[in-house]
């Protein structure tokens, strides 16, 4: 069983944050993109390398998997899910990021073989327990801004 929480930034430890997911948009659609290793598509986002940023690793991220060269970046919240599985209950913690793309590179390097634009959130999603409580929650913040 899964469990999304959100939480305001500069709230959990920033040591616990693994990764950084980043809900972007280009030309009024959002991108969403898919793994070389899947069928299926997911937000842009990835893990937090050694030593890094939690905001160098939202930038990295979405230049690998997008090719994203020039973008405007802003932080949403820090969410965690949470699993209970039983035997082993654990939570992870992650920051949500707002990505407005402004030019992308049309040849992708990395490990994502395709991005997809969309108007809404797609059905085919690697996460789908996950991945539409986190593009609601950026929904949320843009109303708010």
């Amino acid at each position: 069983m899964f469990k999304i929480n959100f939480y305001d930034l500069n709230t959990i430890e920033d040591s616990k944050l693994l990764f950084a997911v980043i809900m972007t948009r280009y030309k009024n659609q959002w991108i969403y993109v898919r793994h070389k290793d899947r069928q299926t598509l997911e937000i842009p986002g990835g893990h937090r390398e050694e030593n890094e940023n939690i905001n160098d690793t939202a930038s990295r991220e979405l230049f690998e998997e997008t090719g994203a060269t020039r973008f405007n970046m802003t932080p949403v919240c820090v969410y965690s899910v949470e699993r209970d599985e039983n035997i082993n209950y654990t939570e992870s913690y992650g920051q949500l990021f707002y990505s407005e793309v402004e030019e992308l590179d049309s040849c992708l390097q990395f490990e994502i073989s395709e991005i997809k634009l969309a108007d809404n959130i797609p059905g085919d999603l690697t996460y789908p327990l996950i991945q539409p409580f986190l593009h609601k929650r950026v929904l949320e913040f843009l109303k708010e801004q």
